[in-house]
């Protein structure tokens, strides 16, 4: 079964979002992830969130602005923001708080329904990653299954 078909799987379960982003991050072989999804007041909510974010890094993501941070980037964008290592990012792309999670590699991208902005969907790991243009079209294509979420 693809990485899709489970997502779309486990969205039918009472903590769907849970274990999709728990096969998402088994499926990339990453060490972390957050879905956030955007609700009414155009702010992204943080709807799950893998072991090992530490809390103060949790705390501060809870709510996520559009345009600020990795999330809100890709959410303003309407597209992946990555960074190979964010402990040494100069992009502008990662917030300072950022570095407090430990992770290095990370990949952030928008939950699509159609043109409009649902969410983000993001994973990260301890060492540096680079991710492929077929790693990003894939959890694109998860945050699109994503999206349904949203609509349930």
């Amino acid at each position: 079964m693809s990485l899709t078909e489970q997502v779309g799987q486990a969205l039918t379960r009472p903590d769907g979002l849970a274990e999709a982003l728990r096969l998402i991050i088994a499926h990339f072989h990453a060490d972390t992830g957050t879905i956030h999804l955007l609700e009414a007041d155009g702010v992204l909510h943080l709807k799950a969130a893998s072991d090992g974010i530490p809390p103060v890094v949790l705390e501060r993501v809870q709510l996520v602005p559009i345009g600020k941070g990795m999330a809100g980037l890709a959410a303003e964008r309407k597209e992946p923001v990555t960074v190979c290592n964010i402990q040494t990012d100069t992009s502008g792309n990662v917030k300072a708080g950022a570095k407090l999670t430990g992770m290095e590699g990370a990949l952030v991208v928008p939950i699509l329904d159609g043109d409009e902005v649902a969410g983000t969907l993001g994973i990260a790991n301890r060492a540096e990653r680079t991710f492929s243009p077929e790693e990003t079209e894939l959890l694109m294509a998860a945050g699109r299954v994503l999206a349904r979420a949203k609509t349930r």
